[in-house]
């Protein structure tokens, strides 16, 4: 890390800064390269509690979108502590980076989703 903190004034800026709490900093480089690549999702939490993350990028297909959007879901909904009482998820909304937020019924979340993937489906 003392190394790598001479090139902060760089990296820092872009988002680029390795850390050790997201798993960028360590001393097995090619079990966290194996991880990246086989799509270890990066979240962060801001003061007010939302939730951002990245689950697709504009390459993706429609199916693939829903695909990263459910697994994401999932990974939510699983993670939600046994003691919490009440609505876990009291809002959604979906946005590009620099567009518009599309807001998502939190009761319908996974049901958009399936909806989404069936749609390609012939029937």
């Amino acid at each position: 890390m003392p190394l790598v903190g001479r090139a902060g004034r760089v990296l820092g800026p872009r988002g680029l800064m390795p850390n050790p709490k997201a798993g960028t900093v360590t001393a097995d480089i090619g079990k966290a390269v194996r991880d990246i690549k086989a799509g270890k999702l990066e979240y962060r939490v801001d003061r007010q509690s939302n939730l951002h993350l990245v689950i697709g990028k504009r390459s993706f297909d429609e199916k693939r979108l829903a695909e990263n959007y459910l697994a994401v879901v999932d990974e939510i909904l699983r993670a939600k502590p046994a003691a919490a009482k009440g609505k876990y998820l009291k809002s959604v909304t979906i946005s590009s980076t620099m567009g518009p937020g599309i807001r998502i019924d939190p009761a319908r979340v996974r049901d958009v989703a399936e909806e989404t993937a069936g749609a390609g489906q012939p029937a």
